[in-house]
């Protein structure tokens, strides 16, 4: 991440123990996120990640370590930090009697961002213009009267986005955003979300267990049994743990290894075989056999097998303390 941009949240120690429990739900946890950034809390059920994001979020309090949001600090400075928030749980939390409207108009007076009104026409017209213009680009704005209980789980979903933006927050918290959704809900919120992202010019918090998700993620931090387990770009945790390969073979196999042996390329296997590219250009790699193929594929491992793969050693290793 870069060193120029202001960390809107600054994360430096977090620790939390609960009563009467032998072990930290977090154990000296440290990250940071820049602003109008993209980043991913990644981690298995039970890792710590729902403990961090209340921490964060001014739920819970925490028992050690630094926590900063925008610039204000969370255990002096709550109500600063929850003014520049938005919060979108897992669990949804809307009125099922009220339209989708006067949810939003219901938090709204509640937040004391206007005065309460009892229609939407005599709201102040500056009401008025923010929810239609996050219903337009939302996608809900032929829904935004319509009662709750009509809207399918996208629309619910899009309706508590609004209602988390109201008050322009320059964080928002997606604490497993799309758990219920269908794939095509899932796949329409995203492409919303980064258009919220865009114009809001907002930075981006999600916790998820769909790790494609994350794929387009600017950072993501991976945590397990509380602990910090691995962190960087998705690109770099995938070369890091897994890295990009060429899968080739050909009629003419053994003539194929010994030229890649020739070449001093690091392979594996015997056919089909296994060349890994750290960050080499694979078509100048490709450029320099000879030997006719028969089969070539670039493989570029997803975030989700890097996951599979830090969470299993991580889990292992700690189950195997050394003595």
């Amino acid at each position: 991440m870069s060193t120029n941009s202001f960390h809107i949240i600054e994360v430096i120690g977090l620790t939390k123990r609960y009563r009467k429990a032998s072990i930290n739900a977090v154990d000296n946890v440290s990250f940071y996120v820049e602003e109008g950034s993209f980043f991913s809390l990644l981690g298995p059920n039970g890792a710590g990640k729902t403990t961090t994001i209340s921490i964060l979020t001014t739920i819970l309090s925490k028992t050690f370590g630094s926590v900063t949001l925008a610039g204000y600090d969370i255990d002096h400075q709550a109500a600063q930090v929850r003014k520049n928030i938005g919060v979108i749980f897992q669990n949804p939390s809307l009125d099922r009697n009220l339209t989708a409207e006067e949810n939003i108009r219901f938090h709204a007076n509640l937040y004391g961002l206007y005065p309460y009104r009892p229609t939407f026409s005599t709201m102040p017209s500056p009401y008025q213009k923010r929810v239609t213009q996050l219903a337009q680009v939302l996608g809900l704005h032929h829904d935004i009267h319509k009662s709750v209980k009509t809207l399918s789980g996208g629309m619910k979903r899009k309706l508590e986005i609004i209602r988390s933006l109201m008050h322009h927050p320059k964080i928002l918290f997606l604490d497993e955003p799309t758990t219920g959704l269908d794939p095509i809900s899932r796949a329409n919120l995203w492409q919303y979300l980064q258009q919220v992202k865009q114009k809001e010019k907002i930075t981006i918090f999600l916790t998820t267990h769909y790790l494609e998700e994350a794929e387009n993620s600017d950072y993501i931090c991976i945590i397990n049994q509380g602990k910090l387990a691995h962190k960087g770009t998705p690109q770099e945790i995938k070369d890091a743990l897994l890295g990009r390969y060429i899968e080739l073979n050909s009629s003419h196999r053994l003539k194929l290894q010994q030229e890649l042996q020739s070449l001093n390329f690091k392979f594996t296997g015997s056919g089909p075989f296994r060349l890994y590219l750290y960050h080499h250009n694979p078509q100048k790699i490709i450029h320099q056999i000879t030997t006719p193929l028969n089969h070539l594929k670039i493989i570029d491992p997803t975030l989700e097998q890097a996951y599979v793969k830090i969470i299993n050693q991580d889990t292992a290793h700690n189950s195997h303390p050394t003595t």
